[in-house]
C-alpha cells in the first residue's frame, strides 16, 4: 500500500456508496468541508458502516476552493451526489472543497484497520498515515 515510501497518505472515511462509486469511475469528484494537507498525494478508502473496512485508494488529481454554489456549478455533475445533498452536506458553510480523482486502485480483499501497523482510529472525516505497514 505504502510500498515502503516515507509518504503520507489520508485516510478518508466515505459511505459505501460513494466509495464504490469512486472505485468505479462514476464519481470523480469528492466534497469536502476541510481541504486535506497540501503535502497528500494518495488516499485510502474507508468504507463507513456496514462494509467498516479500507476497500481501496485514489490518487488527487487536484484540489479546489470555492463557495459551496461555485464547486457546484462547476463540479456537480461529476460528483454523484443530487444538488439537495450536496447543498444539504454544506449547509451554511462558507467554502466547500472538491477534490478531483485521479486513479483509482480498488482492492481484491478489504483491509482491516486493525491489520495496519500502527492501527489507526476510525477518521471522522479523514486523517493521516504515515509510513505503515501492514501487521
Amino acid at each position: 500500500m505504502a510500498e515502503g515510501t516515507n509518504e503520507r497518505i489520508a485516510l478518508m472515511a466515505i459511505h459505501p456508496v460513494y466509495a464504490s462509486a469512486i472505485l468505479d469511475g462514476v464519481k470523480k469528484v469528492e466534497f469536502r468541508k476541510r481541504r486535506p494537507a497540501e503535502d497528500i498525494e494518495r488516499v485510502l478508502i474507508y468504507a463507513t458502516s456496514p462494509v467498516q473496512c479500507i476497500i481501496g485508494h485514489f490518487s488527487i488529481d487536484e484540489v479546489v476552493v470555492g463557495s459551496p454554489h461555485s464547486i457546484w456549478r462547476r463540479f456537480g455533475s461529476q460528483g454523484a451526489i443530487s444538488k439537495s445533498e450536496f447543498f444539504r452536506y454544506y449547509g451554511d458553510a462558507p467554502q466547500a472543497i472538491a477534490i478531483r480523482v485521479a486513479e483509482t486502485c480498488r482492492y481484491e480483499l478489504p483491509i482491516q484497520l486493525s491489520q495496519l501497523d500502527p492501527e489507526p482510529s476510525i477518521p471522522q472525516s479523514f486523517s493521516y498515515l504515515g509510513q505503515m505497514a501492514l501487521a
